[in-house]
């Protein structure tokens, strides 16, 4: 099975489940039901976009300690800008 459609599996799976609790087939209490299931889908959007930004602060925080990806992502600047001036524009 490909990632993409484990993925898919999962979040079908976990939206079957989240709105067999919210519509009370699944039963459970009324707090559970009234006061928190409603607010779960907000809390998985915060939760993953702290994870997300987290995750992109941290490689930003490290890229320096990635030495030869650093060089790498450098010579690969030069090349842009020595292949932009051979055409006629200015990059500096």
């Amino acid at each position: 099975m490909t990632k993409a459609a484990e993925t898919v599996l999962t979040l079908f799976t976990l939206s079957a489940i989240y709105f067999a609790l919210l519509f009370g087939i699944i039963p459970t209490s009324e707090l559970i039901q009234n006061e928190i299931l409603p607010v779960v889908p907000w809390w998985a959007l915060v939760s993953f976009g702290a994870y997300a930004l987290g995750s992109l602060g941290l490689g930003v925080f490290t890229f320096k300690d990635k030495e030869d990806k650093y060089k790498e992502l450098l010579l690969e600047i030069d090349e842009a800008k020595a292949y932009l001036s051979k055409n006629g524009v200015d990059v500096e």
